[in-house]
């Protein structure tokens, strides 16, 4: 593909835009601050278990009240499988602060190169509605953004994908989708689109 056979590029975002800062040194400070004394193997245990509890329930983050349950509900999967006997209530807003974001090295510059020319440009991921405020953090927060949370399906589903091809005013066969997983490329050729595997900034440099 060329530039001149695309109207819109969407791109994922958690490993295509955004990585995640390692929580595991903020988490066992803020549980010392809490006269807890946890290793860094117990933290990264129950962090990773947190991990495989959200992916899949990413949707449920839909508004600030489901959101804020499903945060508490992760924060209790994390304290569980660090073995930490912990009430979430009293850690879920330090567990949520120890999660930073941070950009993809080259996306930034990816995401001006594509608005230069012209092209629409969409973040579709799965992810809960906080997503556009992570953007906004990090710079990026003009591009519009269609999460499975307020698609009601997630990827490899094709609907978040046809709602922003919905909002942008871009046919599938004229839209790109750049990510990471094989659930974004699944996801993009369900909806009649074109996909190119993550990092962004190779695949944009392939369409020169």
């Amino acid at each position: 593909m060329r530039f001149a056979d695309l109207d819109a590029v969407t791109l994922d975002a958690f490993g295509t835009l955004v990585t995640l800062a390692d929580p595991v040194p903020a988490l066992v400070e803020s549980l010392h601050e809490r006269g807890i004394d946890a290793d860094h193997e117990r933290v990264a245990a129950g962090f990773a278990a947190e991990g495989e509890y959200y992916l899949p329930r990413s949707l449920q983050g839909r508004d600030e009240a489901s959101l804020a349950r499903l945060r508490l509900e992760c924060t209790g999967v994390f304290l569980e499988g660090a073995a930490i006997d912990l009430d979430p209530v009293a850690f879920v807003d330090a567990y949520i602060e120890a999660l930073r974001f941070e950009l993809v090295p080259g996306a930034a510059e990816a995401v001006t190169s594509l608005r230069r020319r012209g092209l629409a440009l969409a973040v579709v991921s799965n992810w809960d509605i906080a997503l556009p405020d992570h953007l906004a953090e990090l710079g990026l927060g003009q591009l519009p953004v269609f999460t499975s949370a307020a698609a009601g399906s997630a990827k490899p589903d094709p609907e978040p994908f046809l709602l922003a091809l919905d909002a942008l005013g871009v046919r599938p066969e004229r839209a790109l989708h750049v990510g990471d997983k094989v659930d974004d490329e699944l996801g993009a050729k369900a909806a009649g689109m074109h996909f190119a595997w993550a990092p962004v900034a190779d695949a944009v440099e392939t369409l020169e």
